[in-house]
């Protein structure tokens, strides 16, 4: 390693794709009202969603419906008959059970698009959230389309190996992690946890992450961005406490980032590879070199192998399909049943009575309305702030808004993505790690809520 020579070619195929990636995906920028922060994939987004506001639901609803289409047919030809397509045999040669979820997410599209059928589908507070207007699958259209594209700046040319060899001595005993899930965090900590999940997804694909280490990152460190956080805290008439109730939600994400890798489920499953033979990323430090020369020199190395623009757009346009075509129809279905459940039913009610004795232990004022909050998040994260968005005490409208964020899994997208996505986890896992995420949560949350009051 030590004798190996770099040409100016060499250092500029790392620094300046890694920069650009850096600008875009984790740069700071004002929006367009001066009144927050995004990051310019973000902008790029919001601008697109703008452009084709009228048009957006109509454009989702007709790539849900392709995609049910070609998982027919697939399935019907064969895995086989697609050998010579790997990406496309992967994409819509599925399972039986995902096939019927994609069947159903083109029925409930067409119906909550064209207002057909009970109101349950597409009511304002179910189908419309999911795919009306502004809906949540507008949102994933455009940041995908964006982050699709221009997600090989970071991962492909060298800025993983950078700060992987940087970060290993904090993420590995910290939270048993490699280093390079920083980035994963940073992204989605600044950008949007849509993000991170399409990062780690990538890049357990790749085999650079195990089966346990990319469930831990995508259910424990793809965080919703800074921006969310301020729209929940508005929601409940708290913005002008956001930076105390930021910090909260930072505090209470690290208690939770460092108990939940050493717990069953997570602890229990294998640091195995999506690919055969794959060894991971190599992050110790050889005798001799210091953390930053040796991460940059893995960097050039890694660099050096990306030569080819048609690869890099070519891969671009293929992570966009994947996250339309893979991950919307998740979100439209399980999303959407999620929000029927909890809109029309009062399951959510009942299964949070048992909190009622806990939360009066805690002294949580109102405690019977804020128990109908805290499992209610599970379907969406922006119900709990919703529902308990008319509670008298202002204590207690600061814990729900908290808590549903720190909860993380929520079906209507995260949950949703993570199941949709290549991140080798079960709706079952999900629910469990929701479960432990509120039980962990809730009693910092509550805490940080009485010093704060």
């Amino acid at each position: 390693m030590k004798n190996k020579s770099y040409s100016l070619g060499d250092h500029l195929r790392f620094i300046l794709p890694s920069l650009i990636g850096i600008l875009l995906f984790m740069t700071p920028i004002s929006t367009n009202d001066g009144d927050g922060m995004t990051i310019p994939i973000a902008y790029m987004a919001n601008w697109v969603q703008g452009l084709l506001a009228d048009q957006l639901s109509v454009i989702m609803m007709i790539i849900i419906i392709l995609t049910a289409i070609i998982t027919i047919i697939a399935r019907i030809i064969g895995r086989d008959r697609l050998q010579k397509t790997p990406f496309f045999q992967q994409l819509f040669h599925v399972s039986l059970f995902w096939t019927v979820t994609r069947i159903l997410a083109a029925v409930f599209a067409v119906m909550t698009v064209f207002e057909i059928g009970p109101e349950a589908v597409h009511s304002g507070d179910t189908g419309a959230i999911i795919i009306g207007e502004d809906g949540l699958l507008h949102v994933l259209f455009a940041v995908f389309l964006f982050a699709g594209i221009f997600l090989p700046l970071l991962t492909n040319f060298g800025l993983l190996e950078l700060f992987g060899t940087m970060m290993t001595k904090i993420m590995r005993p910290l939270f048993k992690l490699p280093g390079r899930a920083s980035v994963d965090s940073l992204a989605s900590w600044i950008g949007d946890g849509t993000i991170g999940v399409l990062l780690t997804s990538k890049q357990y694909e790749n085999g650079f992450y195990t089966k346990r280490e990319a469930i831990v990152i995508g259910t424990t460190f793809s965080v919703v961005s800074i921006t969310f956080t301020l729209v929940v805290i508005s929601e409940v008439g708290l913005s002008h406490m956001f930076v105390p109730f930021y910090l909260t939600v930072i505090f209470a994400g690290i208690v939770a980032a460092l108990i939940m890798p050493r717990i069953p489920p997570l602890s229990r499953k294998k640091d195995t590879y999506a690919i055969e033979g794959a060894t991971g990323i190599d992050e110790t430090i050889p005798a001799g070199e210091n953390v930053f020369t040796f991460g940059y020199k893995q960097a050039l190395d890694r660099a050096k192998g990306e030569k080819s623009v048609s690869k890099f757009l070519k891969e671009g346009v293929q992570n966009v399909l994947d996250m339309w075509m893979g991950v919307a129809p998740v979100v439209m279905t399980i999303g959407l049943i999620g929000l029927i459940i909890a809109t029309y039913t009062p399951l959510f009610t009942w299964l949070g009575y048992p909190f009622v004795p806990l939360l009066e232990l805690m002294q949580v004022p109102y405690a019977a309305e804020a128990s109908e909050t805290i499992l209610v998040g599970f379907a969406d994260m922006f119900l709990p702030a919703i529902i308990g968005g008319s509670i008298e005490a202002e204590i207690t409208r600061f814990i729900i808004a908290a808590l549903s964020i720190t909860q993380l899994i929520y079906m209507s997208e995260m949950g949703g993505l993570l199941l949709g996505s290549k991140v080798p986890v079960s709706f079952f896992d999900l629910v469990v790690i929701f479960l432990l995420r509120t039980l962990i949560t809730l009693p910092i949350v509550v805490l940080c809520a009485h010093i704060i009051f």
